[in-house]
Formats: C-alpha cells, structure tokens, sequence
C-alpha cells in the first residue's frame, strides 16, 4: 500500500489559493506557529481555537491566550471566537477512559474537533478547513487527514490536508516557540493524556 503525501497534496491545494479562506482549527500557540508561518502569504487564515478536549479552563484561556498573542505578534492569521465547551469532549470520550493515548478516544476527539470545524467554516463561510494537529510527530497525520476529508464532506467545504511535521515542521515549531517565547505545554490537552 502506497502512503500518501498530505504535505505534497497540502502544497498543491495551496497553488493560486491566495484569496481562498482557511478556517484552520489549532490546538495551541507552538503547534501554530510553523503551520501558520507556511500558510501566511498562500491564502488568507483564520484561526479556531475549539479544543473541547481541555477540561482545566485555566490551561484553556492560557493556550488561547498565548495562540491570540502569536497572531497579533505577526499578522499571519486572524482569529474566529467559539465557546468553551468541555461537555462537547465529555460527551465523546465517555467509555473510552482506559483507551491508550493516540487509540480510539484521541480518533473521536479528533472528529469531534474536525466535523465542529467544518460546521463552523461552511457558516461563515470558507473555502476550506484544516487544522494543526498534524504538525506532532506524536500524532496520526493519516488518521487526522482521513478524519477531515470525511467532515469535509459531510458539510460541504474543502479540507486542506497537511502534514505539517514535514520538511522540517516541527523543528521549526520549536523554534519558533523560542523566538516568540511561547508557554509550551508537556501534554495534549485531556486529563487523560496528561497520565499517557
């Protein structure tokens, strides 16, 4: 079975897309920071910061905060507002408590995530949807891109596959986290990937 290139796939959705609008949810200001700084000058972004899945609202308003600040510190993006909303991330991970982390629990957080971006982008309006979480080497770029082209066409808007750990996309994450000294988070966001 041959792998797929999301990035190669991700660099060719990209061509002539300048004017296109990207709704690209992001789980934190680091993981942000390499994918917006490719995507900055390639179409127009706007950043959604749903991530249900962090149920300590203290860790929550510091990632936005620090994600909000990353933004205004260079222009690459705008941002797009939505509610905390725990409950949501409660609701998906409810009997899957004792699933490893990256199995089955992180697949539904992952659709959950994707599926409430692509609502959110068809009502106001993109061109396309993608998101960050492709840029962990800790995290399936496969099962996330095969997630968004399935919430993709669900509701009706184009998903931007990506793999943006490669070419060097995490070491430039870090990077940029010092350069912008960015709150690095040791874990996920869930409770639960806090004892993974």
């Amino acid at each position: 079975m041959n792998k797929i290139n999301y990035d190669a796939l991700m660099l060719r959705a990209l061509e002539g897309a300048a004017e296109k609008r990207v709704l690209l949810q992001a789980c934190c200001a680091p993981c942000a920071s390499h994918c917006l700084s490719e995507l900055a000058g390639k179409t127009r972004v706007t950043v959604y910061f749903y991530n249900p899945n962090l149920s300590d609202r203290e860790e929550y308003e510091k990632r936005r905060a620090e994600l909000l600040r990353l933004i205004g510190e260079t222009g690459w993006a705008d941002a797009l507002d939505c509610a905390y909303a725990p409950e949501d991330f409660a609701a998906v991970a409810a009997g899957y408590e004792d699933a490893p982390e990256g199995g089955a629990r992180c697949a539904r957080c992952f659709r959950l995530r994707l599926e409430h971006t692509a609502a959110a982008a068809r009502e106001n309006g993109y061109d396309l949807f993608g998101t960050t979480l492709t840029l962990s080497p800790l995290k399936n770029a496969d099962l996330i891109n095969r997630i968004g082209f399935e919430a993709g066409e669900r509701y009706g808007v184009e998903y931007l596959p990506s793999d943006f750990k490669k070419r060097g996309g995490y070491q430039h994450s870090l990077d940029l986290s010092r350069e912008h000294c960015l709150y690095r988070q040791n874990y996920c966001g869930c409770a639960f990937s806090k004892r993974g």
